[in-house]
């Protein structure tokens, strides 16, 4: 690959000046030099790569991104979007996965560091915890509240649920849960608290359960909401693979969607339109979000001030829900 270095010396100018020429930018300069410079890019096929101009380091014009597990599909979803953006400006976006276990994320960290990429993005964010320091990077889909992060708005998306359940004329709402350290699932339940209080309705600790984000736990929790006398007239869960384990529970306890059960999920993942009940849920700007995030990746490389950009989820309302069945 041709870099800056190569067209200074070539051009017989230094790196910077090469850099303020080619920066667009920058106020177009017609100056000789410039002129030159401009001339000897060109014979010398360099491309300029936007994100890594100016990164500390030399660029390799690759992008690491870091999800807990490509198996599930919100974490490809993401993937594909930013390496489609990536390829966009020019960049290759290359994943590694940690099974969200932190000691396996260092590792993959220091492992895309050493083969030099201009920096990382991480969907593995803990609540708390900064994320990869000393290495250009953003976050993306979770925060840890320090870095900079490109984020749905879970509170409202999940408020956006719960309300819709309401509006139905639910009471008895339960929540299926996700992991406390993901700033995501925090999110949502906080919304979910948030709509119920709204409408002056008591947040019982007995109706949430869950603390993953898989469809195994969410059948156990759907379970464990639904095979009591008192069960919920309708589950808010925090992703769409929890939402699919609550149907499997559902079914394996003889209740119907939604005529015993309404149940609204997060994300809206492509299985969910095919299902023999299509879903409701919250569809994520996930293209947005991969997007924002490559940006705030160019503006960490500039050691510029971190910053949370949120972005607004939407319900898509589906088959799932609907009002509360009668009790005999």
């Amino acid at each position: 690959m041709v870099t800056i270095l190569d067209v200074a010396r070539a051009a017989g100018v230094s790196k910077s000046t090469v850099s303020r020429v080619l920066d667009e930018r920058l106020p177009r300069s017609n100056s000789e030099t410039a002129q030159r410079v401009r001339q000897v890019a060109a014979e010398l096929g360099y491309v300029r790569d936007p994100l890594a101009s100016g990164m500390r380091r030399a660029g390799t014009s690759t992008v690491g991104v870091i999800v807990p597990r490509l198996t599930d599909t919100v974490m490809a979803m993401l993937y594909e979007q930013i390496a489609a953006a990536s390829a966009g400006r020019g960049l290759f976006a290359v994943v590694a996965t940690t099974e969200d276990d932190p000691a396996t994320e260092q590792f993959a960290v220091q492992t895309l560091v050493r083969r030099r990429v201009d920096g990382l993005i991480l969907t593995t964010a803990r609540l708390g915890v900064p994320t990869a320091q000393g290495v250009p990077h953003a976050l993306a889909l979770r925060t840890d509240g320090i870095g900079p992060a490109a984020i749905g708005d879970d509170r409202l998306g999940a408020r956006l649920a719960v309300r819709h359940l309401i509006d139905f004329g639910h009471r008895r709402i339960g929540l299926v849960g996700g992991p406390d350290y993901a700033s995501s699932a925090r999110g949502r339940l906080d919304g979910y608290r948030d709509a119920l209080t709204e409408a002056a309705i008591t947040v019982d600790g007995s109706l949430i359960a869950g603390d993953s984000f898989s469809m195994k736990s969410g059948e156990a929790a759907g379970r464990l909401l639904l095979d009591r006398t008192d069960r919920p007239t309708a589950i808010f869960a925090v992703n769409d693979n929890t939402a699919i384990g609550v149907m499997a529970a559902a079914h394996a306890l003889g209740l119907r969607i939604p005529e015993d059960l309404s149940l609204v999920g997060y994300n809206d993942i492509p299985v969910v339109t095919s299902l023999p009940v299509p879903l409701t849920t919250v569809r994520v700007p996930f293209a947005q979000i991969a997007m924002t995030a490559l940006d705030l990746l160019h503006e960490a490389s500039n050691d510029l001030a971190a910053r949370t950009v949120v972005m607004p989820p939407t319900l898509i309302p589906r088959a799932s829900t609907g009002p509360v069945p009668a009790r005999p």
